[in-house]
């Protein structure tokens, strides 16, 4: 659908992880190097669930709605151990590493 490439709710963006080889997608909105909010969506959900939280807060943070594994754009792994909560929480740092916030 149309409204889910809304250039108003952020740029499309994709990044690999190393290790397990996964491509994450999420949608950035606010400028680099302002305050980041980052944006986790439930079961079963993907990066549009935060659309109006993007529009709001971009003018103040950078807002990133990441697709978690499995989810949205993101890539699947196909093995369930690969949806237990460390893998998640790895995916999360790597993906704050890469966008340069690692504090």
């Amino acid at each position: 659908p149309a409204c889910l490439s809304d250039p108003s709710l952020g740029t499309h963006c994709y990044v690999r992880i190393k290790d397990s080889g996964l491509r994450f997608h999420y949608v950035a909105a606010g400028e680099r190097g302002k305050p980041l909010m980052l944006l986790l969506h439930g079961f079963p959900e993907f990066w549009y669930s935060w659309r109006y939280q993007l529009r709001e807060f971009k003018s103040e943070y950078r807002v990133v709605a990441l697709d978690l594994r499995g989810y949205g754009e993101t890539d699947a792994p196909i093995h369930r151990q690969n949806y237990k909560l460390d893998c998640l929480i790895t995916d999360i740092k790597v993906i704050l590493d890469s966008l340069g916030y690692s504090k």
